[in-house]
């Protein structure tokens, strides 16, 4: 768990995944023929395998976060999201600016303090436009050290909760820590498998789509979180997934609708090597499977999903139980995925 720790603690928001590139390539390098970075920043390892045919693994390595637009006469720092933020979420947080060097602040929004609020503003939802970020510095230091475009991530360590781990970042670490573990828990590889760290999923899934044309797989593969709504308030028709079932195998969201063959086939291989796993069809959001799909010519293409709770928060939560899962099969499917065709006849 000391690589998924130190994946979700580290900051890179979209177009900034730096940070990630570099722990990414030292993990993958050893494991793997050929690994190298493209001209928009995805990481791209190659290994060989047995009969030509090309795999495409795609987990994102960008987090959702905000960028300094404006630092104001007193040092508080204003913002613009990257990402899809939800202002509930945000109130009163800590959080992490990479600026010449990093820095802790505090994400509060530009309101009255509860004490000073009246009846009719106690109720009002704070609006993402309201927040700014205290670092506690002079100005003239806050200036010096924090460029406009200076990304900030609401920050969060790593914990162990009873059965889970639960982080900020989890989306999308936690499917880059399945890639790398089930690249190292591989032995010999039916495809040649290209594991693609990408970049800037969130605002758009950019980095799949130059990765595709690139690579222009046979198959491919997305890994990502999922929603697990299995909490109070939430019916149970709308979970999506639970926690603690096993992986998902993604059956379509509102990016792509899976290959049916491959769902079957990833059905059948998680059954053959009891490895507990659930359907999954999600209403709205999508993975890097939706630009895999769509591009160099069509993909077959469907997502392994983790499922997780409090999904773009900065306590997402996952079972251990579904990040094996999600782990064995996809090494599974890495070993044997090549026996089948998957093009539409």
């Amino acid at each position: 768990m000391e690589l998924l720790r130190e994946l979700c603690e580290e900051i890179g928001i979209p177009g900034r995944e730096e940070r990630l590139r570099a722990i990414v390539k030292r993990e993958l390098a050893p494991l793997v023929d050929e690994i190298e970075v493209d001209a928009l920043g995805n990481v791209t390892a190659l290994r060989r395998g047995s009969s030509g045919k090309k795999l495409a693994l795609n987990a994102h390595i960008d987090e959702i976060g905000f960028l300094v637009t404006h630092v104001e006469d007193e040092g508080f720092l204003r913002l613009v999201p990257i990402g899809g933020h939800d202002p509930r979420n945000m109130v009163a947080q800590r959080v992490r600016v990479q600026g010449k060097r990093d820095l802790p602040g505090l994400l509060y929004p530009g309101q009255k303090p509860p004490h000073l609020l009246d009846a009719a503003d106690r109720d009002k939802a704070p609006k993402i436009t309201e927040f700014f970020v205290d670092v506690g510095l002079p100005a003239a230091e806050v200036s010096e050290l924090v460029p406009i475009g200076t990304p900030v991530v609401i920050q969060r360590d790593f914990a162990e909760i009873g059965e889970g781990v639960s982080c900020k970042a989890l989306d999308n670490r936690l499917s880059v820590y399945v890639m790398i573990e089930a690249m190292r828990r591989t032995q010999k590889a039916g495809f040649d498998v290209y594991a693609v760290a990408t970049v800037q999923e969130e605002v758009g899934v950019r980095g799949a789509v130059a990765s595709t044309f690139d690579i222009r797989p046979d198959v491919g593969i997305a890994l990502d979180i999922t929603i697990a709504a299995d909490i109070p308030g939430v019916p149970d028709h709308e979970h999506v997934t639970g926690l603690g079932k096993g992986t998902a195998i993604k059956i379509m969201d509102s990016y792509s609708i899976s290959n049916p063959r491959l769902v079957e086939v990833l059905r059948d291989l998680a059954a053959a090597r009891s490895i507990p796993y659930q359907m999954e069809i999600l209403p709205r959001g999508g993975t890097d499977a939706g630009a895999l799909q769509r591009s160099a010519g069509g993909v077959p293409v469907c997502t392994l999903s983790t499922p997780t709770r409090y999904v773009h928060t900065s306590i997402e939560m996952a079972h251990r139980r579904d990040i094996e899962a999600t782990i064995a099969l996809l090494a599974a499917f890495i070993e044997e995925g090549h026996q089948h065709d998957y093009r539409p006849s």
